[in-house]
């Protein structure tokens, strides 16, 4: 997983999209893994982002609006992880091991998703249903993964390793990082080798 994989989307520009939108996000980005969302307000992103209110409005609505749209980035991201490695044990492994080097890095402040969850509460926000597709999304990786693997019960052992990750996520920023690192990497080999 790259260094500050939850802390902003990709610095080069998205096609189709404009400087401002994605300096807008860029420092949305930061500031609210950084900080928190709900202390950050717009018009700090504004001044940062070196935008004016209206360009602000213009591409994002609302800050909800803003805020999915950091999520999705991060979302975005994680997804990248899955894609080149083989499936079953192999990409798990590449997920995961990617998942535990995050934790380690300088400025972890564990789980955009979780951080997020924690503060938009209510299931009917965007914000938490952003935060719900993310994780359904990841779930259904692991399950389908383990089942590649052999796995002989593809769907509880998912959510075992959906649980160790979440652990790992706060442990990361919480704890010992190291040991959160190598407890969720154990954790995934103990489970690939249930028969």
């Amino acid at each position: 997983m790259p260094a500050r994989l939850a802390d902003s989307p990709p610095h080069g520009r998205t096609p189709g999209r404009s400087e401002a939108r994605d300096r807008l996000l860029r420092t949305a980005s930061a500031l609210f893994y950084g900080e928190g969302i709900r202390a950050v307000g717009v018009d700090r992103v504004i001044g940062e982002a070196a935008v004016t209110r209206a360009t602000f409005y213009r591409h994002f609505p609302s800050k909800d609006d803003l805020v999915v749209a950091y999520l999705r980035s991060v979302d975005e991201a994680i997804r990248t992880l899955a894609g080149p490695a083989p499936e079953g044990a192999p990409r798990l492994r590449a997920v995961i091991g990617a998942m535990g080097e995050q934790a380690c890095t300088a400025g972890f402040r564990g789980c955009a998703f979780i951080n997020a969850a924690a503060e938009y509460p209510d299931p009917d926000s965007p914000v938490h249903r952003a935060v719900a597709e993310h994780r359904q999304w990841l779930t259904e990786l692991f399950v389908r993964e383990l089942g590649v693997a052999g796995h002989p019960d593809p769907e509880q052992a998912g959510a075992q390793l959906m649980m160790l990750r979440d652990g790992a996520m706060v442990a990361g920023y919480l704890a010992d990082a190291a040991r959160a690192r190598e407890t969720l990497a154990r954790g995934l080999e103990d489970l690939l080798a249930q028969p």
